[in-house]
Formats: C-alpha cells, structure tokens, sequence
C-alpha cells in the first residue's frame, strides 16, 4: 500500500499547486486516475454523492471547510449498515444516563440465546458490521429513541426505521434481559415505535426489476419505507463524535471521556485486533478509502474512523482519516450505486469492478492533496 500512496502522492506533486486549487474535490475528480475515470466519465448512472472537509486549527479553534460533488439530502440512497453509527453512539449515551448499566453489562435479546455486552455489539458493528450487533441495540433503543436522539442533537434531516438483515414490519422492540449481577436480571420494557411514513424524495424508487422470494419482479424497486441517512447527517454525526468541542453543549452526544475514548477506539479498531481473521477480513474489509481494493496492511501510523454500509448495490462510507506521522487529517463521506443492470436483490453488483476501486482512488488523492496543503 505504501507503494501505491507514493505513486498518488508523486501524481499529485506533479500537478498544479494545491494551494492554487480553489476547489480541490472538484480538481481531484478530474484526476487521470482509471479507477475515476471510470465513474466521473458516466457519472449520471453512479449517482455519485461526495462530501470532503478541510480540517485547519488556529490557536485553540477548528475550521472546517467543506466541498461537496452532488451533495442533496434529496436525492435518495440506501444508507445500509453507515446507519449502525448512530445507533451504536445513541446506545451508548443511554448507558452513560443509566446508573445500572455500563458498557460491559452482559445481556441477551428476549427469545435469543446469545449473551453479549453493549461493549461487544459496538465493537462487532465497526470491525466487520455485524448486523446482529446492531439489531439487538436497535431492540434497547427503539427507532423512536434513534431518530429523536438525533434530531435533538441538530441532525435532523433523517430516519431509522427498520432492522438490518431481515425483512420485518414489527415496529415494537424485545425485551432485553439483562444481568445486573451475578445472581439478578432485570428486563427493559419494550417500546412501540412510530410506523414509518413513505419517504417523498428523488429516486426513492430505483432500476427496473427486484427479486423477492427468489422471484423476479419486473418493476423498479421502492425504498419508500427504507432507512434514510443521507450525506449531510453522516458528516455531522460524526463531527460530532470526532470533534465535540466544536459544538454547543446541547448539540453534542452525552458520553463520558471513557466511552467516548472507547467508541474512538472501536471505530478504527481492525478486525484483525478485534478477534477476526484476517484471510476474511483484512484491513481495508471496512475501510473503503484508500484501503479497500487492497489487502496490504494499514500502517499504524494512519487511522481511519469510519462507518462503510454496503447493499443493494451501493456503497457509502463516511470517514475521518488521521496520519500523526505526516500530520494531516481530513473527513471524507461519499455514496456510489453500482448496478449495472437494474435488478435489486440478485447480487449482481460492481462493487469490487467499480465501487471499492472509486472510493479507495478517491481517498488517496485526497491523502495525497492533505500531504502537501499549506495549514
């Protein structure tokens, strides 16, 4: 990987200044790179969402300054598993105003048999995005919860609405079971959820054809009633969890330094440190930018803290990547759909033709620009 970074970076020098490019997501996107190309040449049928924010610090203040590429919260994509951050941020917000609880509680899903901890589940949903890890802090908040948390925060413009995995109408969470020691248990109540409303949004329904029950429907596909998590809410939860003294008190997520070192931790933990193994799930598995069309290791000195989804044919990742070698750190957040022919749920998709070459191209040159801008 590091060969490939040097070739970027040589790339790169070798074009205009940086600090004469006014806009350098734009001067990026009309890069040589092949892996590019190919998307920027029939950009219309990628439907191609990119956000890219500067990060600039003065004295004790933080500057962001954003570049977007067809940023519109309303033209609808499949969020897929990039709706597990939330989830695992708003769950453990919940612990930290619950005095009986902590991360390492041990608990099980009323009519599972899996005993596990809050701390596990997170852990699961940013090294490989386990969507049982999810699903069962979906069944300790409620999608209520989820949504009003968020919009309390100033991230409004979205909706959680539905499990991940499986298909189910049931808008009522499980009972938890929870130890409290050794010896006593207790159980949440469960919470009836609002019933979702019909998303109203550009391309909400998409292609020309799904299969449902191994069979083919020929018709677009309707994600009306699906999870909606588009760019600009991304970008700000996780500008919120990266970097909290940027916000008013009454906008940033409640978690103590513990947890917040610990959700910190779990975002740009590998699966390799996380228990998994490494045949099947390499570095780059969960790390789109600059890693996942490669299974080089990641050099310690870069850490990426990050959320990937990935289904019905696109791919979404929001990140924040940090070299404290180099001393550069930047946020990226983009959405690709690559399916070619249309149909939904047949698992013919480009993700490893087009999608993961696109964004891992797409997060070295931005790396590449990070390395030789003037701070």
């Amino acid at each position: 990987m590091a060969s490939l970074l040097a070739i970027t970076t040589l790339f790169f020098y070798g074009c205009r200044e940086p600090e004469k490019v006014t806009d350098p997501l734009a001067h990026i996107l009309a890069s040589k790179n092949q892996a590019i190309r190919k998307v920027i040449d029939s950009v219309a049928q990628y439907e191609l969402q990119i956000r890219y924010t500067q990060i600039d610090r003065s004295n004790d203040s933080i500057v962001f300054t954003d570049f977007d590429f067809q940023v519109n919260d309303q033209n609808y994509f499949y969020p897929a598993s990039t709706v597990k951050f939330p989830t695992a941020v708003l769950a453990l917000e919940r612990l930290n105003q619950t005095d009986t609880l902590q991360k390492e509680t041990l608990f099980y899903v009323e009519g599972d048999s899996v005993e596990t901890t809050f701390a596990d589940n997170i852990t699961r949903i940013f090294a490989v995005s386990d969507n049982e890890a999810n699903n069962r802090l979906l069944e300790f908040l409620g999608q209520n919860a989820i949504n009003n948390g968020l919009k309390n925060k100033g991230v409004s413009n979205m909706r959680i609405s539905h499990r991940l995995g499986y298909h189910t109408d049931d808008v009522t969470t499980k009972p938890l079971i929870i130890y409290l020691n050794d010896s006593t248990t207790g159980t949440t109540k469960p919470t009836i959820n609002a019933v979702p409303k019909v998303l109203k949004l550009n391309s909400i329904i998409k292609g020309s054809g799904f299969y449902e029950d191994d069979e083919l429907i020929t018709e677009p596909f309707d994600f009306g009633l699906k999870n909606y998590y588009p760019i600009e809410a991304q970008h700000q939860v996780l500008k919120r969890v990266i970097f909290p003294e940027n916000f008013a008190m009454d906008k940033r997520f409640d978690l103590s330094d513990a947890q917040r070192n610990f959700l910190l931790s779990a975002m740009h933990t590998l699966p390799k440190n996380a228990g998994y193994d490494p045949e099947t799930y390499y570095d780059g598995y969960c790390k789109f930018f600059m890693y996942g069309d490669t299974k080089d290791p990641i050099p310690d000195h870069i850490k990426i803290y990050n959320k990937v989804g990935f289904a019905y044919g696109t791919l979404t990742d929001c990140a924040y990547i940090s070299d404290t070698k180099n001393n550069v750190d930047f946020l990226v957040t983009a959405t690709i759909l690559v399916n070619k022919n249309g149909v939904f749920n047949d698992d013919v998709y480009e993700y490893d033709e087009i999608g993961i070459p696109f964004l891992a191209a797409l997060g070295r040159e931005l790396y590449a620009y990070e390395l030789n801008r003037k701070k």
